[in-house]
């Protein structure tokens, strides 16, 4: 090249190569690739300037020492955790003189609903025994109607019930009333102030649970990957204000989320053993190994699984095992109970019945008499859901990641399910955040299946003057499920468009939480017809001759790999 010509020449006045008044560190590492909110994203960008605007071009990026992201959004867990025990106070009143066991929560008035702070914790301490100091499976009691006459079921037995949990669920109440009995003790003999029991019961469940958000916080921080402010989302998530302390499934969500990331750090029998663990305490853990099987037939990386698997059934056995041989009948109450539940007020079926009019698929039934018919349509419209999903993984161009299996099976679980309680929300807020990271999008439907607790308490109130009528709240109901069904549509989309899939960074990154599978070439198992196999499976090349070979899996493999 000739001509050059002078810098000033060119209309540019010569830079300072000084970027700093000060002399730089020796130690200039940065976590240069890591997602920095307050550049890429809008809300973030927006809620950056309430604290000084955006992270600055020269900032070493995860050089911190002190506020780390992962306790950053500890803090703001915290900060929501101690709003959703503020929404359940109003509750947790009492009345009564005396010491501790003497004092019950004050409910008058069906307070629990125009006060919105109904807890199952706290009417379950007296139904379910524990305020006797009872152990759960072993002792039962007689159902009574609203007299306080006992009931008798369908086929003329008494309807004698046990403790409805799964056996972790059940022993953690039982541990919680052994502490606030404890407690209640003490006050007798020390000059501490006096708690009600069943209020003391609630507050040590509550801290436990509370725990377990935080476990579930981190563990997505650490599947996130370069995303890690994404997990801020289940720190942050308003369905935390409502539905933390209304239940006892944040303990499963630990467990499940623990598991998941054992997994991502390829420690199958470590997350067999949390998987194992968290369906002791809800059973939903379990469908997360549906989809690893599946990509495992897709990887032909089925090693992993099976231990994992194995870990997770011999962890199950060890906790159900002792009150199986001790309690069976009140250990299967559980799984009776599911089987003889209708349609729950929140599920898409008695929404269906209240703008229809509908009686639904058994409308006469005796008391506890099993829904043989509901039972049946729910199993075939989620073993559908199931199949669709598994179709979507096998013929996808490019491997799904596995957040995105376990969202849309949980998702589906749930929409096709007899009940969706307000709490089974919490299961899909982390795996949510991993499987589609858009971060308004997200916040839109938390905001909306936050919403529906509002309508559902006031329908429940009993006073015909200020309770809401049924379909104000089956309305909500039916806009969260088609919230959650369109962030299907938008998982599946990214499915077969990986390139607008945030988490995958332009083919950068393959799948955090992948474990064995990430970056795994495609190898589907011999016995998979054509049709169950990836789409460049099937795509013919042509060889040098000018005939048509089947896609070989090596270069399938090279070009997959080249592109994370």
């Amino acid at each position: 090249m000739t001509g050059a010509q002078p810098q000033s020449a060119i209309g540019t006045e010569p830079r300072s190569a000084t970027i700093s008044p000060q002399p730089l560190a020796a130690d200039l590492r940065s976590v240069g690739n890591r997602d920095c909110p307050s550049r890429t994203d809008v809300l973030g960008s927006a809620l950056a300037e309430v604290i000084g605007g955006p992270v600055g071009r020269h900032a070493l990026i995860g050089r911190g020492r002190l506020m780390t992201p992962v306790r950053a959004m500890f803090v703001m867990a915290l900060v929501f955790l101690a709003l959703g025990w503020s929404t359940k106070a109003a509750c947790l009143q009492s009345t009564g003189t005396g010491t501790g066991d003497q004092r019950v929560a004050n409910w008058d008035n069906q307070r629990a609903y125009y006060e919105l702070c109904y807890s199952d914790t706290v009417p379950l301490y007296g139904a379910e025994l524990l305020s006797q100091g009872k152990f759960p499976y072993k002792s039962s009691w007689i159902e009574t109607d609203g007299s306080g006459a006992p009931q008798t079921q369908y086929n003329g037995k008494p309807a004698v019930r046990y403790m409805e949990y799964p056996v972790l669920t059940g022993v953690y109440q039982y541990v919680s009333m052994a502490v606030a009995k404890s407690y209640t003790a003490l006050s007798k003999l020390a000059p501490v102030p006096v708690v009600a029991e069943v209020v003391m019961f609630f507050d040590v469940a509550a801290f436990g649970l509370a725990l377990a958000w935080l476990a579930t916080v981190w563990a997505t921080a650490g599947l996130a990957g370069r995303r890690v402010w994404d997990a801020a989302l289940v720190a942050a998530s308003p369905l935390v204000i409502f539905q933390i302390f209304t239940n006892f499934d944040a303990l499963a969500t630990g467990f499940a989320m623990a598991g998941l990331l054992a997994w991502a750090r390829r420690r199958p029998v470590l997350a067999g053993v949390l998987i194992g663990l968290g369906a002791a305490a809800k059973l939903y853990p379990l469908l997360f190994l549906g989809p690893m099987l599946v990509l495992g037939i897709r990887t032909r990386r089925l090693g992993a699984l099976a231990r994992t698997a194995g870990a997770a059934a011999v962890t199950w056995l060890a906790v159900n095992l002792p009150v199986l041989l001790l309690f069976p009948r009140g250990w299967s109450e559980f799984f009776r109970l599911n089987t003889r539940r209708g349609d729950d007020m929140d599920s898409v079926y008695n929404v269906v019945k209240s703008f229809t009019g509908w009686r639904g698929f058994d409308p006469k039934l005796g008391f506890w008499q099993p829904p043989v018919v509901l039972n049946a349509v729910v199993a075939v419209l989620f073993l559908v859901c199931c199949a669709a999903i598994t179709y979507v993984a096998l013929t996808a161009p490019q491997r799904p990641r596995v957040a995105q299996l376990l969202f849309l099976v949980v998702a589906a679980f749930l929409l096709t399910n007899k009940v969706w309680s307000p709490q089974f929300s919490l299961w899909l807020v982390p795996l949510a955040v991993l499987a589609l990271p858009h971060r308004r999008v997200l916040l839109a439907w938390m905001t909306i299946d936050a919403l529906v607790w509002v309508p559902r308490m006031y329908y429940l109130y009993g006073n015909p003057n200020r309770s809401l009528p049924d379909q104000f709240f089956t309305t909500t109901v039916l806009l969260r499920d088609i919230a959650v069904v369109a962030l299907c549509a938008l998982v599946v989309r990214q499915i077969y468009r990986p390139e607008e899939d945030l988490v995958r960074w332009a083919g950068r990154v393959d799948d955090p939480t992948g474990g064995p599978f990430d970056r795994a070439p495609d190898a589907p198992l011999n016995w998979l017809p054509g049709w169950l196999r990836p789409a460049t499976a099937r795509a013919p090349e042509v060889d040098a001759a000018g005939e048509q070979q089947p896609r070989s899996d090596s270069r399938r493999a090279t070009q997959h790999v080249g592109s994370a």
